[in-house]
């Protein structure tokens, strides 16, 4: 397998690079010197590509053509027909996500949330997926979740929207660990020599909360808060002083992006892994599956023979003949299991299928942007508690509410305040914000009653431990209702990468820029 070699040397924007810790920049439009206290101390930070968040690998974006390497279609389905599509450089996990991973997640609930008994209800897996009429699986209704030796297995038993929840709260984690890190936040050290849980004082960390400037406050602060260089920020009598702070913006690049679940076109792209086969714009060889060759065994010196994934070979065949088991995996195996992809990805076929973030129709290819393909967009905006102050309204777990979008564009200042009768007829009022049905041509009454298709219906990718090796080919699809849940569906998440699109620009041929022409001194 030629293994796609990706370097990413930048990291996330260092406390150095903010407020005034910045080399002084003058603008190219004003002439006005920025990160300046003396002229009103607009701040701009170093142009610094952020590093990926935990867990996560780039994957440098590009043209391929989706449902191409689906060589047969079995079952005549044609839901996948080839049209070429262009996907934007992102990022996605390594692995899919694990037990200890969910874990993680349920004791964070437990701790914060102690007295809730619905919300860590509501998060714990569907372990009964393991339950047959012909088959004795009880042991792994018991085990498979929270014994350590399944640990560093997939977790499954998980819905579409239990999927989505976690990756939202993994986006608050990881910023939380970035700020209190870095000493913007109290740090964990600080709250545990105090005695207090870490938030004894406040509700939980929220990303979205935090930007908008709704969490901070004493138990909040870090000593290491950038400087506010606005002059006339701060209580009366310190203005212009350096003690004066203000939490992390979204101009200062030192937060993650969200955590979410990849697109399907993402998710196909992700798995062929083309980049590995691919030459200055050249793919010498196409790919059935996520390595190279058209079969499902290995074609190295040292590991010839061995299967390339962990799927059911054929009736009653699981992992082999004991004493020379071929996959090693009798139901799932740990998700660092056989060899990765061109872009460093384990188990993109095999193991568990995957949830992506589409809602499933069959006709998909007929309705498409080519430019980073999507189904299922629900349009939401934050609930405003405050209009003068710009405020967002919270849940009782300290997250903004998100409601429909009222606007495909952004309302006039009359109309945020209600000032304007926006309910009268006309285009902006007959706005619809769930376009996951879009250009659907049948009566949307029908859908789950003439058809098991509807708005909730979710894609899976990517083939399990208990199906035959068709459906490893990164091209095909399947659906379930967003709410149901299987012992051969997990997933894993992604994130939208932020400025260029080249990853790696070592090496590679590019145009020297001239320098700037522009006078930008201040007479």
């Amino acid at each position: 397998m030629k293994r796609l070699s990706i370097l990413f040397t930048t990291g996330i924007l260092g406390l150095a690079c903010l407020g005034v810790g910045c080399k002084s920049k003058v603008s190219s439009n004003t002439g006005w010197a920025y990160n300046d206290s003396k002229n009103g101390g607009f701040t701009v930070a170093q142009n610094i590509k952020p590093a990926p968040g935990p867990g996560l690998i780039p994957i440098e974006g590009g043209t391929f053509v989706m449902g191409g390497s689906l060589q047969q279609d079995l079952a005549y389905e044609n839901d996948n027909l080839r049209r070429r599509v262009t996907v934007p450089s992102f990022y996605m996990d390594e692995t899919e996500v694990s037990n200890v991973n969910w874990g993680e997640y349920l004791y964070w609930i437990q701790r914060n949330f102690p007295d809730d008994r619905e919300y860590y209800y509501n998060a714990l897996p569907d372990t009964l997926v393991w339950r047959r009429p012909l088959s004795y699986n009880e042991p792994y209704v018991e085990n498979y979740l929270r014994h350590p030796a399944y640990q560093d297995y997939p977790v499954i038993g998980i819905s579409w929207e239990q999927a989505k929840e976690y990756a939202e709260w993994r986006t608050d984690r990881v910023n939380e660990q970035i700020l209190r890190a870095r000493g913007i936040m109290v740090d964990f050290k600080t709250l545990a020599n105090k005695g207090n849980k870490v938030e004894a004082t406040n509700e939980p960390f929220n990303t979205d909360i935090y930007l908008n400037g709704q969490y901070q406050g004493e138990g909040i602060n870090g000593k290491r808060m950038p400087r506010d260089l606005n002059p006339a920020a701060g209580a009366e009598g310190s203005r212009g002083s350096a003690n004066v702070r203000r939490p992390v913006r979204k101009e200062d690049g030192v937060l993650q992006e969200h955590y979410r679940l990849p697109s399907e076109a993402e998710w196909e792209y992700a798995a062929l892994a083309l980049a590995g086969n691919t030459s200055d714009e050249n793919i010498a060889d196409g790919k059935i599956y996520p390595w190279s060759g058209l079969g499902v065994r290995s074609s190295s010196r040292r590991t010839q023979g061995l299967i390339m994934a962990n799927f059911k070979r054929a009736a009653g065949d699981n992992m082999g003949t004991g004493g020379a088991l071929n996959d090693k995996a009798d139901i799932t195996a740990p998700v660092r299991s056989y060899m990765p992809n061109d872009f460093g990805l384990y188990n993109m076929a095999g193991n568990v299928n995957e949830w992506v973030g589409d809602t499933y129709r069959k006709m998909s290819y007929e309705e498409f942007d080519d430019f980073n393909p999507f189904r299922g967009n629900e349009y939401v905006n934050k609930r405003i508690a405050d209009v003068n102050k710009g405020t967002f309204a919270k849940d009782k777990y300290g997250r903004p509410i998100k409601e429909p979008a009222t606007s495909r564009r952004k309302q006039t200042w009359a109309e945020l305040n209600g000032q304007v009768d926006t309910t009268r007829e006309n285009s902006e009022a007959k706005f619809n914000y769930d376009l996951r049905g879009y250009k659907d041509t049948v009566n949307q009454e029908l859908y789950g009653v003439t058809t098991l298709v509807n708005d909730r219906s979710k894609v899976y990718k990517g083939g399990s431990w208990n199906d035959r090796a068709y459906w490893l080919n990164p091209a095909t699809r399947r659906f379930m209702q967003q709410d149901e849940t299987s012992a051969e569906v997990g997933f894993r998440c992604a994130m939208n990468m932020v400025g260029s699109a080249e990853i790696n620009s070592v090496g590679k041929k590019k145009f020297k820029q001239p320098r700037s022409r522009t006078n930008t001194k201040v007479r």
